[in-house]
């Protein structure tokens, strides 16, 4: 399953009982405060999520898997996401795992 924009515009709307225009706009100011930092070079740390970094990854040779020829890969920035702790710990417990999001003890 893919969440998409929209989807999350629904979810926000739902959760803060509010118009789905206002969670479009509300996801949007997000989305964009999170890539103005990215190009700025910036990280974007969300506790208990995760962080959103951008690193530039040397030039390197390389070579073509068909021929075997050497050709230079240029530099180039790579986008990043390193999930945070208690995300981590919410992917690792199996399906129905008996916590809550918010770690309560389910029962």
């Amino acid at each position: 399953m893919i969440i998409r924009r929209i989807e999350l515009t629904e979810e926000l709307a739902g959760a803060l009982d509010t118009s789905r225009q206002e969670a479009r706009l509300l996801l949007e100011a997000i989305l964009e405060a999170m890539t103005r930092a990215l190009k700025t070079g910036e990280s974007v740390k969300i506790r208990g999520f995760g962080t959103f970094s951008v690193r530039r990854r040397a030039a390197r040779q390389g070579r073509n898997p068909r021929t075997g020829a050497v050709v230079a890969v240029p530099e180039r920035l790579a986008f990043s996401f390193r999930p945070g702790k208690e995300l981590k710990q919410l992917l690792s417990e199996p399906a129905g795992g008996g916590h809550d999001p918010g770690g309560a003890p389910a029962g």
